[in-house]
């Protein structure tokens, strides 16, 4: 299916990490499994687990504000901890905790009241799961785990085909339900794609709304890639999105403090989107379903940022490649208008290369200033640099300024060697 045409203009989502391991401020699901705490430690979490100050409706209104068109939520990750009422049952929060409710529908209806995009998490994985580690596929270098895998001559496949059972009952319960517009899958990379029967999945998932988004999670099933935690130096093909958290934590971990500034956030966004990827921003509410007011400053910095800029933005594509000018930028989609970031106060002039067009005017977004530009040198068919004066102090943004050149026509770059 041709992809969704509201995903590669979406720009910026939201991906919250919420579960039983906000208790204790553990790393979601990876705490137990690799040793950080015992499984013991980790399940206790249950009994804490109150989202008691649960608000969807805030959540949403939050990721609206700050310009996001889609938000992820984790229903259920490795740990097996489903976040609604599945009848397709091993662990979840309406009868293992405290909480005592399904929490998916609440996120679901509170977004699309607001317009916005709904995205479901699930992991494909369940090392809770008694018939999870029941075959084998450990990737080279990696020892098997008693939470993942068989031990060896161990393999089990009619506990294997139970397995499945239960994750496509769940994951047909979800789009039953739910009707999400993507599904975020992950925990592939512990079985084959045969393993794991993706092509019925797919068929299962696709048969209950063939307009749902996939991502790469799903192998060849995949609508767009997942690059996660740092801006890939080329675009991958197709459409594609960067994961990132705040800090270095995608679930809530109050002992990390190493939080990303706004500042950065705007570079990550501007870098990703003049890519033509989207950024889903990870934040990790509290066990109470607060999200963490360090979090809250970041998104709504960001959002204000997008808020001033918003021309260069929605409605874009991706901009100039590397080389033409010292930064990021997007391009109209009639292609008459380039968007050029400027990280930093331009000392006398910004330079763009290889643009054949005339320039019509340029302008600062946000102000509307208007900027002088001129053309030295070029050679038969290797055109000159443009130069466009450097804006005024009044004129430049905290964290980064956006220049509008207009042109005469649609964009079109040299990208020859020059003449011999």
């Amino acid at each position: 299916m041709p992809m969704q045409p509201w995903f590669p203009d979406a720009k910026l989502g939201v991906f919250i990490h919420y579960g039983v391991y906000a208790v204790g401020g553990a790393a979601e699901s990876w705490s137990f499994y690799t040793g950080e705490m015992t499984h013991e430690q980790y399940m206790k979490q249950l009994e804490g687990f109150t989202a008691s100050k649960y608000d969807p409706d805030a959540w949403a209104e939050l990721f609206a504000r700050i310009g996001a068109r889609y938000a992820v939520l984790t229903t259920k990750h490795h740990d097996g901890v489903a976040l609604w009422d599945t009848g397709h049952r091993s662990l979840d929060v309406v009868r293992d905790t405290p909480a005592g409710r399904d929490l998916v529908t609440g996120f679901v209806d509170a977004l699309r009241e607001r317009g916005l995009k709904v995205g479901l998490y699930y992991s494909h994985s369940d090392w809770n799961h008694p018939d999870y580690p029941s075959v084998r596929h450990v990737r080279p270098g990696e020892p098997p785990s008693p939470y993942s895998h068989a031990e060896p001559g161990k393999e089990d496949p009619a506990a294997w085909e139970r397995y499945l059972a239960y994750r496509d009952g769940q994951v047909r319960e979800l789009m039953d339900r739910f009707h999400p517009d993507l599904l975020w899958f992950d925990g592939e990379w512990e079985r084959t794609e045969e393993q794991w029967r993706m092509d019925e999945l797919a068929e299962l998932i696709l048969a209950g709304n063939p307009d749902a988004v996939l991502n790469a999670r799903m192998l060849s099933h995949g609508d767009y890639a997942t690059p996660e935690q740092g801006t890939p130096l080329q675009a991958p093909e197709g459409p594609w999105e960067l994961c990132l958290t705040i800090n270095d934590s995608w679930s809530h971990r109050p002992q990390d403090r190493d939080f990303k500034s706004v500042r950065q956030l705007v570079r990550y966004f501007t870098e990703t989107i003049g890519m033509g990827g989207n950024l889903l921003l990870g934040a990790g509410p509290r066990e109470d379903g607060t999200i963490p007011e360090e979090q809250i400053e970041r998104l709504e910095g960001l959002g204000a940022w997008i808020g001033r800029h918003t021309d260069a933005v929605y409605g874009t594509v991706a901009g100039l490649p590397a080389g033409h000018h010292y930064g990021p930028s997007t391009l109209s989609a009639d292609r008459r208008t380039l968007y050029l970031v400027c990280f930093d106060a331009p000392r006398d002039s910004v330079s763009l290369r290889g643009l054949r067009n005339e320039v019509k005017r340029v302008t600062v977004l946000g102000t509307g200033t208007e900027l002088a530009h001129h053309v030295t040198g070029g050679l038969d068919t290797v055109p000159g640099v443009t130069w466009i004066d450097a804006p005024a102090a009044a004129d430049l943004d905290e964290y980064a300024t956006v220049l509008a050149v207009e042109l005469e026509g649609e964009l079109d770059l040299y990208r020859g060697t020059g003449r011999d």
